[in-house]
């Protein structure tokens, strides 16, 4: 009984763990504001924030909001993966396109996808495309050098068995480099997943006139502070939940296979 009362309660400490920095951090925020460190008009209080996300939510503008976001995010997000993936597996595979691409893509990786915002709104106008054309921009590069990583990560041996088996390219792509690569991939869609939802918080301030980006924008112009970091609440929560999800896509055995090797 008592080995069984001790196991409860270090699972129960260990599901509090990742709770205790944000319940230090409100606490933290609740002290800033009863001091009057900062003027409350400039940061509003827990309670006041927590009571803006319920005007948001009642009135169905945060739901609206958080939709439009993330259409964009899926549609840039799944865009770069489809084109950036295959290309990463091409360039680590024949070395003349590595060499001839390679220069191309880290003379254009470095650049700030938000300087390209001025571009995007001659070339696309003001709505969705370029905020989507902007989330592309933002994950197409990592990804790309992710994978072409990943490739250049496989033991030569298992692509000479592949060639002495009389594989064709294609069974070569399938059943060797793509798995022996997945783990990178899944890294690198993990780390641009993250830069996708920064990158559209911002874009949205520009480009569109819809979404969390733009709720905050308009918050911040209306004085609603409250609303303000409502919105960013719900940005770091949306973007914990994504982060989770991948999370739990690297611990798939298909993907967590190269970490038990090591």
């Amino acid at each position: 009984m008592k080995r069984q009362f001790q196991k409860i309660n270090r699972k129960a400490s260990m599901f509090m763990e990742p709770f205790w920095a944000i319940i230090i951090m409100v606490l933290l925020w609740q002290a800033v504001v009863w001091t009057g460190a900062i003027p409350a008009y400039s940061l509003p209080s827990p309670a006041a924030v927590a009571q803006g996300l319920w005007e948001l939510t009642s009135s169905g503008r945060l739901f609206k909001s958080v939709v439009a976001s993330l259409f964009r995010v899926t549609w840039g997000y799944y865009l770069a993966a489809l084109t950036a993936i295959p290309l990463g597996l091409v360039m680590g595979t024949i070395p003349v396109v590595r060499r001839t691409l390679n220069p191309l893509i880290q003379f254009l990786r470095p650049i700030s996808p938000l300087a390209w915002i001025p571009l995007a709104l001659i070339w696309f106008g003001i709505g969705d495309p370029p905020a989507i054309f902007l989330i592309f921009l933002s994950c197409f590069f990592p990804m790309t050098l992710f994978t072409m990583s990943g490739v250049a990560s496989i033991r030569p041996t298992f692509i000479r068995v592949a060639e002495n088996f009389g594989l064709s390219r294609r069974e070569k792509y399938l059943r060797i480099i793509l798995p022996a690569a997945l783990p990178e991939i899944v890294t690198g869609l993990r780390v641009t997943l993250g830069t996708a939802w920064l990158v559209i918080v911002a874009a949205e301030m520009i480009a569109v006139k819809s979404g969390l980006g733009f709720l905050i924008l308009d918050a911040r112009n209306s004085l609603r502070m409250d609303y303000v970091v409502a919105g960013m609440v719900v940005i770091g929560l949306i973007g914990l939940l994504l982060d989770l999800l991948m999370q739990r896509m690297e611990r798939l055995p298909a993907v967590i296979w190269k970490r038990l090797e090591r």
